[in-house]
């Protein structure tokens, strides 16, 4: 019985159908992040991949095509790079800072350089960087009217002992029009707390940041955070739904008016520490329904929803690690 759970409705009468597509080539991939390229491009960048008993950032780009079901590699990212801050507008392909191994090697550190890639020429170009008191990786991404919105995310992930992670509230806006970074109005600057590794939507004119955590893989969270991007005067509100399950490193896509959540990590109930679980979210009735379990259980990806379909490649299928190449699409 989910009756004492405020917003949220039981199993659907019809079961959801998961799809297996062509696994990710060359290294399993996982803290990268995922992109739609219209009108029919699925891209990844940047991550961690397999290095004999560790891992290392990657600087792979690779489109997967969604009529041929293959992959190509593409220009790689100006400089290795994982929890990178991703978005497409206009075509075209902003990377908007991420983490980078820090001198001592013990950490990964924010970097505000950003850069946008040209299909067309498949090449990055650099542009104008993230101010730098803004820098951080893990931000939760939208696009609204050539704007590119980042909220929350990380400055460090410290990769040892308690895997601290310097979360924060920070808002920031870049405009693809005239290639600046602009000014936040104070009531939109901060959400009410700060967020990483969270699932987003941009859906009609307003964001959503759902879920994710603050300093630390235990330390999920269950709220909704919405941005009306018409009125950033009125600054951000928090859903009264909530997220059946709290998780960080959830993944997230978009289908109409739902948005779709997956896996994540920071389970203390089973031995691998990832969240199965799939819920949706109903931005109309303000209102969650749980779904059966993921296919492959996993965190540390991201997702895209295209048409009826939303597609997962790679991630990580053990806390803290365990990058995979599996790449499946979620039917509802």
């Amino acid at each position: 019985m989910l009756s004492h759970i405020p917003n949220v409705v039981s199993l659907p009468s019809h079961p959801a159908a998961w799809t297996s597509l062509q696994n990710i080539t060359i290294a399993a991939r996982q803290e990268h992040t995922t992109f739609f390229l219209p009108p029919s491009t699925i891209g990844i960048l940047g991550g961690i991949v397999p290095n004999g008993t560790a891992y290392s950032n990657t600087d792979l780009m690779q489109f997967y095509s969604l009529p041929r079901d293959t992959w190509e590699t593409a220009a790689p990212i100006p400089k290795p790079l994982n929890h990178v801050n991703v978005a497409v507008a206009n075509g075209k392909i902003y990377l908007l800072g991420g983490l980078a191994n820090a001198l001592d090697g013990g950490s990964w550190q924010a970097i505000p350089d950003s850069w946008v890639y040209d299909p067309k020429k498949n090449a990055w170009e650099e542009i104008d960087a993230m101010p730098t008191a803004e820098a951080r990786g893990s931000a939760t991404m939208g696009v609204y009217e050539g704007k590119i919105f980042l909220a929350g995310g990380m400055r460090t992930l410290v990769l040892r002992q308690d895997w601290l992670q310097d979360t924060v509230d920070t808002v920031s806006v870049y405009d693809t029009t005239n290639g600046k970074w602009i000014a936040v109005p104070d009531a939109a600057k901060k959400m009410p707390e700060g967020r990483d590794h969270a699932g987003g939507a941009v859906i009609g004119d307003k964001m959503y940041v759902l879920g994710g955590r603050n300093r630390g893989q235990l330390n999920v969270r269950d709220t909704v955070f919405i941005l009306n991007l018409c009125n950033l005067q009125a600054g951000w509100t928090t859903s009264k739904a909530k997220l059946p399950t709290p998780r960080g490193g959830l993944a997230a896509g978009v289908i109409g008016k739902k948005v779709y959540t997956f896996g994540g990590e920071g389970n203390l109930e089973v031995e691998s520490g990832v969240f199965n679980q799939t819920e949706v979210y109903d931005t109309v009735t303000d209102s969650w329904e749980r779904l059966g379990p993921m296919k492959v259980p996993r965190h540390g990806t991201s997702a895209v929803g295209v048409e009826n379909k939303v597609y997962i490649p790679g991630g990580g299928v053990l806390i803290g690690g365990g990058p995979v190449a599996t790449f499946d699409a979620f039917v509802p």
